[in-house]
């Protein structure tokens, strides 16, 4: 356990270091500049004065050697300011990291419990009118776009009904409890998130139930629930979390333009507005912090492995 954790960690800084470089200088094409936006706010600013704000800036100087002045910064925990919230980057990001966790993970057992109990149930009354339900609410919600789930669940739930706010963040003036404001974008992120994860626990069910063990606890005459959720569903559960860790990064990444939608001051949003706003360390600690999160999600994922099949052990040996 202890060398595989110590490989993962060595590979998951690795990642972090070729994003970060990938991250910088994708930016550092980008059209514009911190300078060029001041200018255009500015018209009477001198070109002296151009030239001192783009040496403090940093941006006269080779995009290598700016990468190297800012990894050198931020391994000693000086990620930069962020020019358009006028704040350390962290102080920005870490209470918008946290809104993320609450969305995004909410949404995320959410949808795992209800994905899984569809499939389970879909596999089991295989062929029958259950089953092709349950197809067809995963085939929905594969097929209908956020964005557009999003607007309907606005237009339905705030300004035709008027029970739920169209979005924000509770306040102290508000007119609805806080939890209110949760409600839509994360039932929007769970009906994006359940179909995929629906049929694949539909097919690691079915495949599971037809091997040999399942058969020779039939017929020693265990109870259908005890063979369902005792012994069918741990093993089935051992592709379903490759999945379940893979859709958590798909989450992730939907929830940029569901925050962006319902105006919730997550990791998505800040991203967005980072880079529409030319904010170069803003917009990288916050594209590394949830490439972090998914590389956790994916570590996790590996170590229930060990814990759902003890055959498995998780340095790539066999017990």
């Amino acid at each position: 356990m202890t060398n595989f954790l110590v490989s993962r960690t060595f590979g998951v800084l690795i990642v972090l270091l070729i994003k970060s470089f990938v991250i910088f200088v994708l930016i550092g094409l980008m059209p514009g500049d911190p300078i060029d936006l001041l200018m255009s706010a500015n018209p009477n600013m001198q070109p002296e004065d151009v030239s001192k704000l783009r040496a403090i800036y940093g941006v006269d100087e080779p995009i290598l050697s700016r990468y190297w002045n800012w990894l050198v910064n931020a391994l000693h925990g000086d990620f930069g300011y962020s020019r358009i919230q006028h704040r350390p980057v962290l102080e920005v990001v870490i209470p918008a990291l946290g809104n993320t966790i609450i969305l995004t993970g909410t949404a995320f057992i959410i949808s795992t419990l209800i994905a899984i109990a569809l499939g389970t149930t879909a596999a089991i009354h295989r062929g029958k009118w259950i089953d092709r339900f349950v197809s067809l609410i995963a085939f929905l919600g594969i097929s209908v776009p956020g964005f557009w789930l999003g607007l309907v669940f606005i237009y339905i739930f705030a300004v035709k009904f008027g029970l739920l706010p169209p979005g924000g963040m509770p306040r102290s003036d508000q007119t609805y409890p806080a939890i209110a404001y949760l409600i839509l974008p994360c039932l929007t992120l769970v009906l994006i998130e359940i179909g995929g994860l629906t049929r694949y626990a539909r097919s690691a069910m079915i495949e599971v139930l037809g091997q040999d063990h399942i058969r020779t606890a039939r017929a020693k005459g265990l109870s259908k629930h005890r063979i369902i959720w005792l012994h069918a569903l741990r093993n089935a559960m051992i592709p379903i979390m490759t999945i379940i860790a893979l859709g958590f990064g798909h989450l992730l990444s939907g929830a940029t333009l569901i925050e962006t939608m319902f105006g919730w001051r997550g990791m998505g949003r800040l991203i967005y507005e980072s880079i529409m706003g030319n904010d170069y360390n803003l917009a990288l600690v916050c594209l590394l912090f949830t490439t972090t999160m998914v590389l956790l999600g994916s570590l996790i994922a590996d170590i229930s492995y060990s814990l759902l099949d003890p055959r498995i052990r998780i340095d790539g040996e066999q017990r």
